[in-house]
């Protein structure tokens, strides 16, 4: 390798780099050979031609985008995703043959000049000359790896990618300079190496690997001569020379690849004219690429996967890096998924709701203490077909999903936390009327109330009219009793109850603020299963509470080297007590042994949960779990327009939805299956003492009870819009009053779900359970 002399002066290959730069500048001679006239295109020389010195010392190469693979926890492949499908690979594991074919067709004098070959230029000058036109280019190897780096750094912005290829005396002098670093200080089996992994070979395939799969199915180092020959005639014009769509084209090129392979003796006439008898051979395999190609149905955990990616910063301070990072692949990441879990959670769904039907399903399971993601399926597949979807029915619209679902009644356990957590007795007894108007005033956050100041207030009613109190909280519990939960929310207040549920991770769907309004104890936020499966992991785990993750690590591939991304944590704080989660236990238990759950339970194996079933059956819930796993399932219209009454679901006809008898079975069979060979772990044991005589004769409906006229609540209030359909907050800055009939808080655009009917995303009415 030329090396700086030692008087400090430049090496050989420096002046004549210098040389070759001044003349370029001086009579633009590489013009005439890579473009046209100057006049023909009308480019000119001035103010685009920068100074040879002026000129950084040393390329930035990019790494080569390349396959991303998503793994599930036990190192299985979930899916491969791509921005450039590329697979980088050593000298080494290419053919011979390739190498030669390359090397004759595109520069066969590679080995024997520098970055720039002075032969080729005057042979092409002198071409160009003759015919009028740019009839042949001068590139070396060298410098169209160059010119493919600059391309590779311009990514995707067409704007980038036009610089890196416009035809301007500048970007020569550029490629030139650039080209003689590279020559210098990576040699010509690097170089090789290099342009063979980043050239494109037309229908998607960057590199020869990526090529040699695409339309042989084989690997480089596998292929034979005249594969070689025609991979290698692609790379002048990939659309003109597509052996897929033009294999006559593509065959002249081969063959003419091969004619001169045995010109600089890399193979013999008798082996070309063989070779150029066979037929192209191909074995195309179609590009696979993103989370639609997922096994185990995990189409929408693999997206999951990829806006976890994009949105948190421990990836990149700004979007614009993570999108950086992940268009440029090269990841091996591992996730949380279970593929034991995954089956299951797909089989009982595949086996409860068909894709087809007018309703659909989602379920998602979560480990306590972890706040590991190990499943996450539904029953509308991950495409853009019929019967097919791309919104995530199991997470927040932030994440892919939708506006979220009302979740009913299963939002009661966490009005019991705050009120156990408050110091009331797990058997405090409340009238529980089969009918009563809300109780007013009800105490709020930041020292309001909130008042049903209507003449005549609505009222909310149990699901059958045998369900009258009094009840303890036990029984109310089991039986999911609406007035019992309103008479517990409106004796210890709103603020407990919101600031609980933000303690397990409890949020809106749609990212807005939970409304300071007693009906929530009835479920009227819209949520997403994941945050419901979460907000129950709390429970399991005796009241710690951990953020999701599903990413358990991220190796980075960036040239011959690998490193380690930091990934999300999952963080976990106490969201209450162990004493009081042990309770809530104790009472979700009592719903699955002798409550509206029963059809979801575990057989031998401890487990408690709740149901629940909104306003005109729109959604049915079941969210449940044991100490080592926690679940939810919701079924319901995403489109929130058909009610779940006289419906046919998986082939099963039902008068009425409850959460116990749909949800319920899905939740048991899936929780079945994902446990199956794991060890039975007992919850701790709290006794409830019984509040009140349980010998009575009281009905048994399953679950839920009217919770009003189903309106919008409208404003909370806090910006002095405090009157409502059944009241408002007041006290602190709101005012009284308002329209009795608001207009929603916010538009619904289309294809999002709502969780509610009549657009009320903060109504105090529906029918809960």
């Amino acid at each position: 390798m030329p090396k700086k002399r030692s008087g400090g002066g430049l090496s050989p290959t420096q002046q004549a780099a210098k040389f070759l730069g001044v003349s370029v500048l001086a009579g633009a001679v590489l013009a005439g050979i890579a473009l046209p006239a100057v006049g023909a295109l009308g480019l000119a020389a001035k103010g685009s031609v920068e100074s040879f010195d002026e000129l950084p010392a040393n390329m930035k190469t990019p790494p080569l985008s390349q396959r991303t693979t998503i793994l599930d926890a036990d190192g299985g492949h979930i899916a491969t995703v791509f921005s450039r499908d590329r697979t980088v690979v050593d000298l080494k594991d290419i053919s011979p043959y390739m190498q030669k074919a390359i090397v004759a067709i595109e520069d066969s004098r590679f080995y024997q000049h520098g970055a720039v070959d002075l032969k080729g230029v005057l042979r092409a000058l002198n071409k160009n000359a003759r015919s009028g036109e740019v009839a042949q280019g001068a590139s070396t190897l060298t410098q169209q790896y160059v010119k493919n780096v600059f391309v590779e750094e311009a990514g995707d912005d067409p704007t980038k990618v036009a610089q890196a290829t416009q035809q301007t005396i500048g970007r020569k002098i550029r490629e030139l300079k650039y080209a003689i670093q590279v020559e210098e200080e990576l040699g010509k089996k690097k170089i090789l190496e290099n342009y063979l992994n980043i050239t494109f070979f037309g229908q998607q395939a960057y590199g020869v690997e990526a090529a040699a799969r695409r339309y042989f199915s084989k690997s480089a180092k596998d292929l034979n001569v005249q594969e070689a020959a025609l991979l290698a005639g692609i790379v002048q014009s990939p659309s003109r020379y597509d052996p897929v769509n033009d294999e006559a084209e593509a065959t002249k090129r081969r063959n003419i690849v091969l004619r001169r392979m045995a010109d600089v003796g890399d193979i013999s006439r008798a082996q070309a004219a063989e070779a150029m008898k066979a037929p192209l051979g191909l074995k195309v395999s179609k590009p696979r690429n993103g989370c639609i190609t997922a096994t185990k149905g995990a189409g929408f955990f693999c997206d999951y996967v990829r806006e976890v990616f994009l949105n948190d910063p421990v990836f990149g301070k700004t979007k614009e890096k993570r999108a950086k990072i992940w268009n440029q692949g090269g990841l091996t990441i591992r996730t949380t998924m279970d593929p034991q879990a995954q089956d299951a959670a797909q089989a009982s769904i595949k086996d409860h709701v068909y894709k087809s039907d007018e309703v659909a399903t989602a379920a998602t399971l979560v480990q306590p203490g972890t706040g590991k993601i190990l499943a996450m399926g539904q029953s509308r597949p991950y495409g853009f077909g019929k019967n097919q979807t791309q919104i995530n029915l199991s997470v927040d619209q932030s994440m892919g999903g939708g506006m979220g679902y009302q979740p009913g009644s299963t939002f009661k356990p966490i009005v019991a936390a705050a009120a156990l957590e408050g110091g009331m007795p797990a058997n405090k007894v409340y009238s529980s009327p089969y009918q009563m108007p809300y109780p007013s005033p009800v105490s709020a956050c930041d020292g309001k109330r909130w008042v049903n100041d209507r003449d005549d207030p609505a009222k909310l009613e149990n699901e059958n009219e045998s369900e009258v109190g009094p009840y303890d909280m036990k029984e109310a519990t089991a039986k999911s009793v609406n007035t019992y939960y309103v008479q517990m929310i409106s004796d210890i207040g709103i603020c407990p109850v919101t600031t609980m549920a933000k303690k397990m991770g409890v949020v809106r769907a749609d990212g807005d603020k939970m409304p300071q309004v007693p009906s929530i104890a009835l479920g009227t936020q819209e949520m997403s299963p994941l945050t419901m499966a979460n907000a129950y992991a709390t429970f399991a785990s005796r009241g710690m509470h951990c953020t999701p993750v599903a990413i358990e690590s991220v190796t980075q591939r960036v040239g011959d080297q690998k490193k380690s991304l930091q990934v999300p944590k999952s963080t976990c704080s106490r969201a209450m007590s162990e004493k009081t989660a042990d309770t809530i236990n104790e009472l979700l238990k009592g719903v699955v042994e002798d409550g509206t759950g029963k059809k979801a339970g575990l057989g031998s194996r401890p487990s408690a949960g709740k149901t629940g079933t909104t306003d005109e059956r729109y959604a049915a819930w079941f969210v449940g779990y044991t100490p080592n796993m926690a679940g939810a399932v919701w079924v319901g219209d995403p489109a929130h327009k058909r009610k779940m009454i006289n419906i046919t679901i998986g082939g099963r006809p039902h008068d009425k939805v409850f959460g116990g008898e749909v949800p319920g079975p899905i939740w048991g069979d899936m929780m079945n299956g994902a446990l199956e060979g794991k060890p039975v772990e007992e919850f701790n044991t709290v006794h409830i003492p019984d509040g009140i005589d349980r010998n009575r004769d009281r009905g048994d409906g399953d679950d839920g009870g009217d919770g009003g006229d189903g309106r919008d609540d409208g404003d909370n209030g806090d910006n002095g819009n405090g009157g409502t359909v059944i009241g408002g907050l007041v006290g602190g800055n709101n005012g009284g009053g308002g329209d009795p009939f608001p207009t929603p808080s916010f538009s619904i655009p289309e294809g999002f779900f709502r969780g509610q009917d009549n657009g009320g995303g903060n109504g105090n009415g529906g029918r809960f359970g």
